[in-house]
């Protein structure tokens, strides 16, 4: 891959440990002042931050941390972790980060480990958070890392183990046997192809043999709805073409869609 062409041969996969959980308010409105200037935004923020959550039919008051799930949580952890993104930059360091997921890119070990050292101080002292020892880690770019649901290595981008499997939990729950193979299940299960299709769909993902084997398995799936049961005698009695005239998407198709647009 190019980063790695460039040089970069350490990343720091960096985990918050229960950052919305933890996330300081005062660092959260502190942050948000340098970009708000309006009082009422400020207070109505506040007010969110401060309104408690219900536990046991009783309300809990928050004192540190965002709901998780709430409307306006991830905003506010872009604008609260803005500050290292800037500490980072500031520093000469390359990163990615998307809400509190972030990876420094490093060209040697003892860069890896200043950027490390960067970010506990920073998190410690502006925002009241701390890096999960267990999930923190130096890896060498060529073995590879994980980012928001890909495995990351010099050759190779693909879908995680972990991302494969929640995708085929959702497709299970929908073609269950004990439900009709109608048209309403294929707009559902349409839904869950496109959205996974469109995500790791990427020009520079490799998930062209991944794809085409869940493209096989969601087919086989939908074969054991028909009759009831699994069958290789069975999976030649439904032709493709009569998935198509059902409307049923296919990984692979929109792949290639995405990556030839």
């Amino acid at each position: 891959m190019e980063i790695g062409q460039q040089g970069y041969r350490y990343v720091l996969d960096a985990d918050i440990s229960g950052f919305f959980d933890n996330l300081s308010h005062t660092a959260v409105m502190r942050e948000l002042s340098d970009v708000i200037a309006d009082g009422n935004i400020l207070q109505l923020v506040e007010k969110f931050l401060k309104a408690g959550v219900m536990e046991g039919g009783r309300v809990r008051p928050t004192r540190v941390g965002t709901p998780q799930g709430g409307v306006v949580s991830p905003l506010l952890a872009n604008i609260a972790l803005n500050v290292l993104d800037w500490h980072l930059h500031n520093h000469g360091f390359r990163f990615v980060r998307y809400a509190d997921d972030f990876v420094v890119l490093c060209k040697t070990e003892h860069e890896a480990k200043e950027a490390l050292a960067l970010v506990e101080h920073l998190l410690a002292d502006q925002l009241g958070l701390a890096l999960s020892p267990e999930k923190t880690k130096i890896s060498r770019f060529h073995k590879g890392f994980t980012f928001l649901g890909f495995d990351i290595k010099s050759r190779f981008v693909r879908m995680r183990a972990k991302s494969l499997e929640n995708f085929k939990t959702k497709v299970r729950e929908i073609t269950r046997r004990s439900h009709n193979l109608d048209a309403d299940m294929i707009t559902r299960l349409n839904r869950v192809i496109r959205g996974t299709a469109n995500y790791f769909a990427t020009p520079w993902s490799h998930c062209g043999d991944t794809f085409r084997s869940l493209d096989r398995w969601i087919r086989m799936r939908l074969r054991c709805m028909k009759f009831k049961r699994k069958s290789q005698v069975d999976n030649v009695r439904v032709r493709l073409k009569h998935f198509k005239h059902m409307d049923l998407l296919s990984l692979s198709d929109i792949r290639t869609l995405r990556v030839a647009g």
